[in-house]
């Protein structure tokens, strides 16, 4: 993946999103600027590497500070504006396919202790955890949250699709609902298609024993992509953040940065 800092363009329309630094009355350090720490944020995504191990002489700050920066930005609210940011100006160029959207799981490797972790049934009973992603029909993220490995997909069904933002951009209300929601056979339960149902979503979840699974693929595919485009990020290929928070906090900014690459192709 390129290692590449934010240019000044973009920069510009992310600025505003920043909470407002306040200076200490007695002094000390000078602030490390905001654009250096996001650089120093997107460059240890990127390549994976441990904090402490971000080289001094990039101009990006410690790697504690741009850690801090990241923890406390994601207390902010401010990976998740920059994240709603981004789809509301695909959505303003119609570059949000609403007439299907996908939904899955993908488990990944953590070294022990952390919240949201549990015995990975797929790994040995290794500590790992899991990402759920809801997308729309070209793979575009518009919805996540993370559990531990050992909990079934179904289990935050109805959480992640009441998660999915209300994005403004085009005449009329802002849109939240996708037409459709494809989901494999480990969604297959009564409550689930229920709860599409009330939100005025079609249903296309696979039926255990009766579709076969050449069939799934089809239209599904696209969450899969996207789950290896984030695999593709080195800090999130092995789930290294003991904590949640900033382990959501990487998590929304990658699908930010997918969105980013949408809208400097399509906008």
């Amino acid at each position: 993946m390129a290692r590449k800092k934010i240019s000044k363009t973009f920069w510009k329309t992310l600025e505003p999103l920043f909470p407002q630094a306040t200076v200490s009355p007695q002094g000390g350090r000078p602030r490390v600027d905001d654009h250096a720490a996001l650089n120093g944020i997107l460059f240890v995504l990127q390549t994976g590497i441990p904090w402490e191990d971000l080289p001094q002489e990039l101009g990006f700050g410690s790697g504690m500070t741009c850690w801090r920066r990241l923890r406390d930005w994601q207390a902010s609210g401010l990976w998740q504006r920059l994240h709603r940011a981004l789809l509301t100006k695909l959505h303003e160029h119609d570059q949000i396919d609403w007439t299907r959207a996908s939904i899955d799981g993908a488990s990944g490797a953590q070294p022990p202790g952390g919240e949201q972790t549990g015995p990975n049934p797929t790994d040995r009973g290794k500590k790992g955890s899991k990402r759920h992603l809801i997308v729309d029909r070209r793979g575009l993220p518009l919805a996540l949250c993370v559990t531990g490995a050992n909990r079934h997909d179904s289990i935050v069904f109805e959480a992640l699709v009441d998660a999915l933002p209300a994005i403004p951009g085009r005449r009329g209300r802002p849109r939240r609902r996708p037409d459709k929601l494809h989901a494999d056979k480990g969604y297959d339960f009564k409550r689930c298609r229920q709860h599409l149902r009330k939100r005025g979503i079609v249903a296309r979840i696979a039926r255990r024993g009766i579709e076969s699974t050449e069939r799934l693929g089809k239209h599904r595919w696209v969450v899969e992509r996207t789950h290896a485009w984030l695999a593709a990020f080195g800090k999130l290929r092995v789930r290294f953040e003991r904590r949640l928070d900033t382990h959501l906090a990487l998590l929304t900014l990658a699908c930010a940065i997918i969105c980013a690459r949408c809208v400097d192709r399509f906008c």
